[in-house]
């Protein structure tokens, strides 16, 4: 039995594809396309049940098209949509030990210039234009832009992001 523990998140099932049990996975992990698609893990009533695939073709949107072993029909697929779609660990794409990615800085804590400890980086979303950090701060969540403007310095050994933020931005979450 797999546990989530031993798993990452790659993303969900987003639709259905015609009558034959075809699913469209939304990728919400970074590096999708140099996953190894043997098998997946969809969380199904809070437990992670393996899928195996027998084919599937990756699209430049961010989306694959996945059929898997023994979902042959519509019905089945339609039992899939919006399940939470994990790997295990060991799947994980290697890296080089130099290469950061802006996913990591979830856990880190945000020293501000100005302002000083603001608190932990709860989540970084992703968009085409550039990453959102989100920072738990005053009962609140405060966000900024992932760039290097901002950015002073990475202290990894201490899990610590370094900034520097614009005048007026922490301000605006200080109100109300």
């Amino acid at each position: 039995m797999m546990h989530v523990d031993e798993c990452f998140y790659i993303g969900y099932i987003s639709k259905t594809r015609g009558l034959k049990g075809e699913v469209q996975l939304y990728f919400e992990f970074g590096d999708y396309e140099s996953l190894d698609f043997d098998a997946v893990f969809l969380e199904i009533e809070k437990k992670l049940v393996p899928f195996f695939v027998d084919s599937f073709k990756i699209q430049a949107n961010k989306t694959g098209y996945f059929f898997f072993e023994d979902v042959t029909n519509i019905d089945t697929a339609k039992s899939l949509l919006r399940r939470s779609v994990y790997m295990p660990k060991t799947k994980m794409p290697e890296r080089d030990e130099d290469e950061f990615y802006t996913s990591d800085l979830v856990g880190y804590f945000v020293h501000d210039t100005h302002h000083g400890e603001l608190g932990e980086i709860i989540a970084v979303n992703e968009y085409p234009q550039q990453d959102i950090a989100v920072v738990q701060y005053r009962f609140k969540e405060l966000m900024f832009p992932i760039n290097d403007d901002f950015i002073v310095k990475i202290d990894e050994d201490q899990h610590i992001l370094h900034v520097d933020l614009p005048a007026g931005l922490v301000d605006v979450y200080d109100e109300g």
